[in-house]
């Protein structure tokens, strides 16, 4: 069985779907790997590491020919993929529905690796899980360098500097990841999510909980662990609270997201103003329509007041060499546990658990449920 591995072509895009590391594990499951010249350049992947690997490379249409298993970090041009293959990648289905009926309509089998279901089975294969965890870290990072003062409290012989104070808005793996990034740098750090089950993480990694504790709150994550849409009663007491708490912040940091649905605005301009004149506010869910009312995708906005929004559509990216690793791996561990040893290609069973929830095309049409009209 021949795999493809096609270079990024999404703007900003920088990942890679494979690895030289992975190439050698699936070239000893018996695959033929062949990668596009210039796939992993991004990455700081050179060709010749990917040949060194075993990996045969050349142009999109030699990568293609012969190939049953693509495998991608977005979703690749309909165009010039060959009728029965099979794709692997992240495919935002819920905003790219004329792409997947593109992929049904010539016969490709589309599997969206973000649907990966919240299963014990499923961990290690869950690409929002790997990239979020460097999503999370990386806008600490940045929020550090654009705050432009000290993070830790410093006592000197000249006076003593405060430790900055972040607030983490949004307590899944971004945000668990950022509590304990910014912990590390020594700021005072608090947290709040919808989720009340969140509490004990946050206190765990040495974060103060902000929360509203109701009925609602109890009720608030999804059976596959994500967080739900809240009603307007409870988002107004959430507001309330927030207001409170951002006035007195440094560092703001906001993750939230709902699949399938616009980001939920968390933080309003009035909020905004609040802030003392230099802080900073790293919105997540730019790409998404953003957590922050006046936040600008891969734009540095300064507010009147002197607050600084950052939003990059594509955190990820911009730590491409460790994005593409962890997301490589997460596409060979899927692989492995539906690769067929004696026949040597990959076998998915329809009524596995795993092939049902990210499986979003197939005998020509679009089957996930989700994506129904």
């Amino acid at each position: 069985m021949k795999i493809a591995v096609l270079a990024e072509t999404a703007a900003g895009e920088k990942r890679v779907a494979a690895t030289p590391e992975t190439v050698k594990k699936y070239l000893a499951l018996g695959a033929i790997v062949s990668v596009e010249s210039g796939a992993g350049a991004g990455a700081n992947i050179p060709d010749s590491a990917f040949a060194d690997a075993g990996a045969t490379l050349g142009t999109r249409a030699d990568v293609l020919a012969g190939a049953a298993l693509v495998l991608g970090v977005q979703g690749p041009d309909p165009a010039g993929l060959p009728t029965g293959i099979t794709l692997a990648a992240s495919l935002n289905p819920h905003q790219s529905k004329d792409r997947l009926a593109a992929y049904a309509a010539g016969g490709v089998e589309a599997l969206a690796m973000e649907f990966m279901p919240r299963i014990t089975r499923a961990q290690s294969m869950d690409i929002l899980s790997s990239q979020a965890n460097l999503s999370g870290y990386k806008a600490v990072i940045d929020a550090a360098e654009a705050y432009g003062r000290a993070f830790p409290m410093m006592m000197t012989a000249a006076g003593t500097i405060s430790a900055a104070r972040a607030f983490i808005m949004g307590v899944g793996v971004a945000g668990l990841q950022a509590i304990a990034t910014a912990r590390r740098l020594g700021a005072v750090v608090s947290a709040t999510d919808v989720r009340l089950a969140t509490k004990e993480q946050i206190q765990s990694l040495g974060g103060k909980p902000v929360f509203i504790e109701d009925e609602e709150t109890k009720a608030a994550e999804t059976a596959g662990g994500y967080a739900k849409e809240m009603s307007d009663a409870y988002k107004a007491k959430q507001a309330a609270l927030v207001s409170e708490t951002i006035a007195k912040q440094d560092i703001v940091i906001t993750t939230a997201l709902i699949p399938g649905r616009p980001a939920p605005r968390l933080v309003t301009a009035a909020q905004v103003a609040t802030m003392k004149p230099g802080s900073v506010i790293v919105d997540l869910a730019v790409s998404q329509g953003g957590n922050v009312e006046g936040s600008k995708a891969d734009e540095r906005v300064v507010t009147d007041n002197g607050v600084i929004i950052l939003g990059f559509s594509n955190y990820p990216s911009r730590l491409a060499a460790d994005a593409s690793a962890l997301f490589a791996r997460n596409l060979l561990t899927f692989v492995t546990t539906f690769w067929d040893k004696e026949a040597k290609k990959l076998v998915l069973p329809e009524d596995d658990e795993i092939v049902k929830a990210i499986k979003v095309t197939g005998g020509g049409q679009i089957v996930h449920p989700g994506l129904q009209p």
